[in-house]
């Protein structure tokens, strides 16, 4: 369905992994995505790149969608500033807005196992400078845009990781900030008819996230990441958004955290697979993620959500440092 057909949107750093697949998932609903990234093509991607934006344009244009890709260094503004200019100047219009840009994957997997007071203070920046900041920035600017028709979508990827710990402080501080600068952002745009949401994709077995378990000890990857246990791809957070951008009642859900695996259950979507992963605040997943005998059973526990006042990932299984 081209539910998207005529709207422009921008995803912010998208020349791989989550990025990449939620400028797909927009591009099969027929919107017009705009994409950033710092590698244009594989001559200018350094050895331990694994995508380009002339990549992902291929596989938007593949899915349906047009894509218009704009090299941009999120950790300057003035490139932000501008990027979004030319959006004005060429579309004379921004509907959806997805921050998911963020730059801290290597120095997460670099400081892992060891308490943040062993790291120099810099990590706080290098997690949450090109991430819990570069979405204030960008939002600033796409608000000025949306707020001209009195619509619009912003839609702040965020995860688990604001409520309980995953990867350090730095991480679950920012991820926390996210959460909070959506709910926050959503007061202030409401008069403007602007919704704000949180999304909180599951365990997505990105290449980095797989290059992640695969270098961790067993326990610790099972800790972390569940060996595979009903992980999704990018793509279904891509699917999930469209879908709840086509929504022709979206301030419903402004201030809120959507979490994708209920989004695409809501919306009958399934991921690239035809499978559709359960929630993570499932016991169909946290019984089974905390109690791997238990997978083979899976399908006999009930898809009952845990309310999120319950929702203490921590206590049912963190990992150790």
């Amino acid at each position: 369905m081209k539910d998207l057909e005529g709207k422009v949107a921008l995803v912010t750093g998208a020349t791989r992994g989550l990025g990449k697949g939620i400028a797909i998932g927009l591009g099969e609903a027929g919107a017009t995505v705009y994409i950033t990234g710092r590698s244009w093509d594989k001559s200018t991607a350094g050895e331990d790149i694994s995508g380009t934006l002339q990549e992902t344009q291929l596989a938007v244009e593949t899915a349906g969608g047009i894509c218009i890709p704009v090299k941009v260094d999120h950790s300057d503004d003035e490139q932000v500033r501008l990027l979004f200019e030319r959006i004005q100047a060429e579309q004379g219009q921004l509907d959806l807005l997805v921050n998911n840009v963020f730059a801290g994957v290597k120095v997460l997997r670099d400081a892992y196992g060891k308490p943040f007071w062993h790291h120099d203070p810099s990590l706080w920046d290098a997690v949450n400078n090109v991430g819990l900041r570069s979405h204030y920035v960008s939002s600033v600017y796409a608000s000025r845009i949306m707020s001209q028709s009195s619509q619009g979508l912003i839609c702040t990827i965020s995860s688990w990781g604001g409520m309980s710990y995953i990867f350090g402080a730095a991480y679950g501080a920012g991820k926390s900030a996210c959460d909070r600068l959506a709910a926050d952002m959503a007061v202030e745009l409401k008069p403007a008819n602007i919704a704000s949401v949180a999304i909180w994709p599951g365990i997505v077995g990105t290449e980095h996230i797989s290059n992640f378990a695969a270098e961790m000890d067993e326990e610790a990857s099972q800790a972390t990441f569940g060996d595979g246990y009903n992980w999704e791809t990018p793509l279904l957070t891509g699917r999930a958004i469209a879908a709840l951008a086509a929504e022709s009642d979206i301030m419903k859900h402004t201030g809120k955290v959507k979490i994708v695996a209920e989004l695409a259950q809501k919306y009958k979507l399934v991921d690239r697979d035809g499978n559709l992963p359960v929630s993570l605040r499932s016991l169909r997943f946290l019984l089974p993620f905390t109690a791997p005998g238990l997978r083979k059973y899976a399908r006999l526990i009930p898809d009952v959500k845990v309310p999120w006042f319950l929702l203490l990932w921590g206590m049912l299984k963190s990992p150790k440092i």
